[in-house]
């Protein structure tokens, strides 16, 4: 069985090796040249940006020019492309994210990424919950470097001994929940965000808050301090009854680890959950995990980083062409492919990778599975407005305080937030 394996995995690798070769050799043939100057790319660390300068030969012989990445912290990298997008133009190339595409496709900062994307790189491999985020009003504007939406990642063993399969619906997991929390033996039913933040407790809210039928605005108007908005924040605070200790002045580290500890029952998370639970060096469970799509209703969570081509750093065609080209090939699969062999799945993105058989020995079949149901429920749960982080930071205070029990009135703290977010369209329109 092993021998058997082992020579399918080598035929398949040789035969991957001759296609990647192949494609490698036809796309170089067609874009020999076409780079006059080193692309400049302004960006955060990322282990797959790292891995891309490690082959700098390979997009030199590519394109006739090599590249250059500066990289700034994310909060850094933020103001700084903001300024030079909208001022200089210093950059060819900006990694961008589920915060601020909005802004910069907007502004006119960035082009559509299509635009100037070659074909014969298939954008359309690329996981559909990442395309939606990195899309604005129609139009896909960066290609992914890293992304996901949500998995329900659940103890197998603790489920198989109450007598329950993974739930397929709100309404289950909520009973699910409640049969599961064991606190006197050391086990939680759940784990959720509670610190304050667009991107922790809202980010965790929000998948119950759409899941509901609630819209952030109608046109101009706030909508969401509607019954879909009360229904979700009470199911919130309701399930942290049941949510490990810790977690409601966390986020991302308290509630996975509460999980990866062996503490808690089943939690819903962003997909990088995913392969830590499966790796020994951090998780207790790893013999112990399955995976599943968010019940019905809920959403996924989608969010992705990406790299988008700049409006002001590429002054002719020609120059827009090579940044494109600087983009296919970085998120190119051949690339993807070198990711998911330095174990990097935080580096994997298109469906090609993610359902091969290559994905399914480095992880697992149940994982692959499970990424690709969740996909079809990935959606853009945030307001895509340059203001969104302003208004879901501040949901994210007055959530905290719901959490905390220092604020009761659900009802009164979203119509406040309602008139936050008033005030934020009407500035917009001065």
């Amino acid at each position: 069985m092993e021998e058997t394996l082992m020579n399918k995995t080598k035929v398949y690798g040789t035969a991957l090796g001759a296609v990647m070769a192949l494609a490698a050799g036809a796309l170089a043939a067609q874009a020999d040249g076409i780079c006059k100057n080193t692309v400049r790319v302004l960006a955060q660390p990322q282990d797959s940006l790292a891995l891309n300068e490690k082959n700098k030969d390979e997009f030199e012989k590519l394109s006739g020019a090599s590249f250059q990445i500066d990289y700034l912290n994310e909060n850094d990298r933020r103001a700084k492309s903001r300024a030079d997008a909208s001022t200089i133009g210093k950059y060819n190339v900006y990694y961008i994210d589920e915060a601020n595409v909005a802004l910069f496709a907007a502004s006119k900062w960035i082009y559509p990424v299509l635009d100037y994307y070659p074909k014969d790189y298939d954008f359309s491999d690329f996981d559909p919950g990442r395309q939606k985020v990195a899309t604005f009003e129609g139009k896909p504007y960066f290609a992914p470097v890293t992304g996901g939406g949500d998995l329900m990642v659940y103890r197998k063993d603790l489920l198989d001994k109450a007598g329950l399969k993974p739930p397929a619906t709100l309404d289950e997991l909520i009973a699910d929940v409640k049969k599961l929390h064991d606190p006197d033996h050391g086990v939680y039913g759940i784990a959720l965000r509670g610190q304050r933040g667009s991107g922790a407790n809202v980010w965790r809210w929000m998948p119950y808050f759409k899941g509901f039928g609630g819209q952030w605005f109608d046109g101009d108007k706030p909508t969401f301090d509607s019954d879909a908005g009360v229904k979700a924040t009470q199911t919130y605070l309701d399930l942290f009854k049941y949510s490990a200790p810790g977690t409601k002045t966390g986020s991302w580290d308290e509630s996975t680890g509460a999980f990866l500890s062996g503490q808690v029952a089943l939690l819903i998370e962003s997909s990088p959950l995913g392969a830590l639970a499966l790796d020994p060096k951090v998780s207790k469970v790893t013999d112990k995990v399955g995976f599943a799509a968010p019940p019905s209703p809920l959403t996924g969570g989608g969010y992705a980083h990406g790299l988008a081509i700049g409006v002001k750093g590429n002054k002719d065609d020609d120059a827009r062409k090579c940044a494109g080209l600087f983009v296919a090939w970085a998120t190119s699969k051949e690339n993807e492919q070198r990711n998911l062999e330095a174990g990097n799945f935080g580096g994997l993105n298109r469906t090609s990778v993610l359902t091969s058989p290559a994905f399914n020995q480095k992880f697992s079949a149940d994982l692959s599975k499970a990424l690709s149901d969740t996909a079809k429920v990935t959606a853009v749960n945030f307001w895509q407005d340059a203001d969104w982080p302003a208004l879901g930071d501040r949901w994210g205070i007055e959530l905290e305080e719901l959490i905390a029990g220092t604020r009761t009135d659900v009802k009164g703290s979203l119509d406040e937030l309602n008139d936050y977010a008033k005030e934020l369209v009407a500035k917009k329109k001065k």
